[in-house]
Formats: structure tokens, sequence, C-alpha cells
């Protein structure tokens, strides 16, 4: 900010002691600016201020859970539409600019990174335990005491949930379990309609790559390929890769069998100097010999694959036409401009090694297939490669259809869930009972150990207790039955008789037992849902001071 200062009044010559003069003779003065008003909450106040804003983002997902929860429609600013009632989709999605918002949308993401499933309900039990947490400080309990109370309450629900566990091997022979975990995963989905034909290809496929000596499963060798058009019913199991390529040339042989297959990662055309160069024709003869000497490269690349017995070239470069033709003349089908990944699972799934030079090429490092073919959709133009009955089957595509690209990706969505669940059933084959069973039956081992508590850290515990009701409440809501009605008369049949398998029926079949609706849920997803809400409960409950450079970034 700058002021001029009227001279009148001072001395001929004179000026005032360290101000500036402009051009003329005129002095200015340069002030610093007001600083910006900082925004800025303390204790209690700055904790409920937090707890509003997860409270928030947690009711706006909280419809999304169940079997019979809603989808969301989510538009980008570039105008891309997305349909979801995937928990971590939706928030990711979201723009989200609150500080402890965006804690929940991490949440959310660690929840699908590590267990694949659960995502929405993570979400709705941090605001449920937020939302009892409040009304704990209201009474004036210490924050630490109240997220002390809510790690003990935890470490006691999950041991009660391993007490209650049940476990069954994982037999090749014997699918069915990991099929109804997979199908009770689907119910909420936007393929609950065809949850079994689905679930018996992401089990098919897990099985497929599954390491069971080890326990492990490699996700990345399970490539998920989508095209619009056709059914979702369509969606199948192809035991190799599917590419979203076609031939290079419209009259190479578009089906080979027993394929010998060169994988090249080197460009399919004459070396380039690494430096800047400039090339001068003053004659035909000069440019005969050039021609001349490019076939030569061209004819001799062709030639090194010929001579390996190489039947068909997947190559990561492209490839000028007129290489295209040579290798269309030497009867040699080829592929170009495939991806890095799809490279790595094609040199995976067929045996074969990648192939930085062509001068490394020979028949050791080719690999084999039983059936590459190209396949065509509809009356459009869209072609895609399968290469089928691998030598090492260890590499699998799920490739799916659906009506348009939002049915596609949502798809993909669902069964990456599935997939995700039943890889944890590998890696720890036991289950609990879906349908909000393993909270409620939780939820009273919770209450019975905080009634024998002395300390203040009971009403924290007995808090954790009720908060865990959120997840059965929100079940019986989205399902369209009395809430309260449900959740009292199931928690008393629990009660009742001892049985943790009881849930909320949210399909109406008039059996609330879970285990003969066969609705599974994995241990270590359930454990890991609280878990993970419990330790983002106590994260914002430790906040007692926020300051904000702009006022309306608490908004």
């Amino acid at each position: 900010i700058f002021f001029r200062i009227n001279m009148q009044g001072l001395p001929s010559g004179a000026t005032p002691l360290g101000i500036a003069q402009d051009e003329f003779g005129r002095p200015i003065l340069i002030m610093k600016a007001e600083a910006e008003e900082t925004h800025r909450l303390r204790g209690i106040e700055a904790q409920k201020e937090n707890i509003l804003a997860a409270k928030t983002l947690a009711n706006m997902v909280r419809t999304s859970l169940g079997p019979r929860g809603m989808d969301k429609i989510l538009v980008s600013p570039d105008g891309d539409v997305t349909v979801s009632n995937d928990g971590a989709t939706i928030l990711d999605k979201m723009e989200v600019t609150n500080e402890i918002a965006s804690l929940l949308v991490d949440l959310s993401k660690s929840q699908d990174n590590e267990i694949g499933d659960g995502t929405t309900g993570v979400v709705v039990l941090a605001g449920s335990l937020l939302d009892h947490a409040e009304s704990l400080l209201d009474k004036g309990i210490h924050p630490i005491r109240v997220a002390e109370g809510y790690e003990r309450a935890c470490e006691i629900a999950t041991a009660h949930l391993q007490s209650i566990s049940e476990t069954f091997p994982i037999d090749p022979n014997n699918l069915e379990p990991l099929i109804q975990t997979a199908m009770a995963t689907l119910s909420s989905k936007i393929v609950h309609t065809y949850k079994r034909h689905i679930a018996e290809i992401c089990v098919k496929a897990i099985m497929a790559v599954a390491d069971l000596g080890r326990k492990d499963v490699n996700l990345d060798l399970i490539k998920l390929e989508g095209k619009a058009g056709g059914r979702l019913e369509d969606t199948c199991l192809v035991d190799g890769i599917v590419l979203d390529k076609d031939i290079s040339h419209p009259q190479m042989t578009k089906e080979i069998k027993d394929a010998k297959i060169a994988i090249l990662t080197c460009p399919f055309e004459p070396p380039k100097p690494k430096t800047k160069h400039k090339i001068d024709i003053s004659t035909t003869e000069q440019y005969d010999e050039l021609y001349k000497q490019e076939q030569e490269y061209f004819t001799k690349m062709v030639q090194i694959c010929k001579d390996a017995g190489c039947t068909l070239v997947c190559c990561q470069w492209g490839f000028d036409d007129e290489a295209n033709h040579l290798l269309m003349s030497n009867d040699l089908p080829a592929i170009r401009w495939v991806g890095g990944v799809e490279i790595e699972l094609i040199a995976i799934a067929t045996g074969g090694r990648i192939v930085p030079r062509f001068e490394e090429l020979d028949a050791s490092k080719l690999g084999k297939a039983g059936m590459v073919r190209e396949v065509g959709f509809g009356t459009t133009k869209d072609r895609m490669v399968f290469i089928e009955s691998c030598a090492q089957s260890k590499a699998v595509t799920i490739f799916v259809r659906g009506g348009n690209k939002m049915i596609v990706d949502e798809a993909k969505r669902s069964i990456h869930d599935a997939l995700c669940v039943v890889r944890n059933l590998v890696r720890d084959n036991r289950i609990v009972y879906g349908g909000g069973a393993p909270e409620l039956s939780a939820s009273i081992a919770v209450h019975a150990a905080a009634d024998k508590m002395a300390s203040i850290e009971q009403h924290a515990v007995r808090a954790f207790g009720d908060a865990l009701e959120a997840v059965p409440i929100a079940l019986a809501e989205n399902s369209g039955l009395n809430a309260i009605e449900a959740l009292t008369s199931t928690k008393a049949a629990q009660n009742n008789t001892g049985n943790p398998r009881l849930g909320i029926d949210c399909m109406d079949t008039g059996n609330a037992d879970m285990k003969e609706q066969g609705v599974y849920e994995t241990l270590i997803g359930k454990m890991q849902q609280m878990r993970l809400a419990t330790q983002m409960t106590k994260m914002i409950l430790k906040i007692d001071d926020v300051i904000t450079e702009d006022p309306t970034a608490m908004a």
C-alpha cells in the first residue's frame, strides 16, 4: 500500500529521514498490508466442529449400506457421470475440502486397500462412534478418557468376534462356502440379480491364481477388462489374457492355434541415432539405396522371428505400414502397442520371456498358447484379442459386459470387492455372519464388560456398545423396516437364545438366522472395520485446536 506524503512545511531541500522518493522527489511510504485474519477454534468447540463434519459425511453414505442400499450419482467437473453405492468410490469422487471429512475419505480408502469390502460400514461406524462421543463430552468427560475407553471396548469387541467366528476349509473340490461369501458381498451391488454367476467367476479366478500352500493370492494376475454392449450375464472368465487391441493388418490370420508368441519390447523399425541428424538425398540412386537398406532391416527382423518358430508377434511399440506389410506377406500375425502391464501378464501366462533386442530372440523364449483369436463386437469396429489355454495358466481375465460404460465400470468395482473378499478367505478362512449380527453380539458383550468396570471409562465402553448398533439400524432403515422394532426384537432374541447368528432380515424372508440365509462376512474384514473406525475416532477426539487461514474452510 503506497501513501504519498505532502512535503509542504519542510525546509527547502529537506526530506524526512528514511522516506523513499519517486522520480519527482515526492516521498513514498511503504506499509505492510494488514494480515488476513485467521479462523481459530479451541477446546470443546473445536472438537464439536470436527465431530459435526465427520457425522455429516457419514450420514451421506449411510443410505448406501446393505443389500437394499441406495445408489449415488456423482458428476465430475468434466461431466463424467458415476453411479455407485460403493463407499470408497463415492467418497473418492466427492470434492471434500474439510480437513476432518478428508480423514474419513482416507479411512474408507484404507479399508478398501487392506480388505476391499466394508468401505461404507467403516464410515458409518466411525460417524456413530463420534456421535456418541459428543454426548460424553457434553457430560464433562475428558476426550482422552473417551478415547481410552473406546480402545478398551474395541479390544473386547474384536476378541468376542474371534470367539463367535467359524472356520471352514478351503477345498478346491468344494467351493460353495466361498461362493456364498462372494454372493453376500455382491448382494448390495448393481450386479445382485446375477450374483450367483458373478460369484462363481470370482471364486474360479481366485482359485486359478491362488497359492494354497502359502495361503497367498496375487490379485495382479487377475485382469479386469470390460466392453460396453451385451448383458451383465454375458460376463465370463477367460483362461488367459484379453487385450483391448486388434491384429495389426486386416488380411492377417485372425485365429491362431497352438500359437508361439514372441513378446517384444524393441521397436519393429530401423535403428535411429540418438543425436540430432540430417540426411541429404540429391539423386534417385541415393534414395533407392536408402530404401533398400531400410528393407534389409525389416526383412532381417521378420526373418529372425520366423527362424525362432514364432507364429504371433506381440510388440510393445508400434511399426509403420512397411513393416506391417512385410509381416503380412510372411504370414506372421502381429499385435502392436501392447501396454507394459499386458506384456508382463502375457509373459506370465504363456511362459515366455520378454525380449528387449531382436538378436536375443530364439525358440526358448517364445510363449505358448492353445488359441489366440480376434473377436468382434456388434456392428461396430470394436475388436479384442483373446489369448487362451496358456501354458502357464497363472493369469486370468474377467471379461465384463454391460449395457453402457457406467454399468461396466460399476460391475468392475463390484467384482473387485468380491475378489478381495475371496482372497481374504484364502488368507484367513474364519467367517462371521452378516446382517448386523456380529455388531449386535459384540454390543451385548461390550455392555456386559462395561457393567464390571469401576472407572469412568465404563461410560465410553458402554457408548462404544451403543455405537455398534448403528450398523443394524442402518440396515433396517435402508430395507424399509421399522428400525427400532427390528433392532430391539433381534437384540432380545440374541440375549434370550445366545445365538450370535441372528441379524436383521433385510430381504424379508421370515428367518433372521444369517447362517440359514447364507449371509457370510470375513472375520478379518469385520475386525478391521472396528479397529480402523476406533483409531480414526481417537485421532479426531485428540484434536483441540483448529487454525485455518480462510474462515470459509470450516463451512
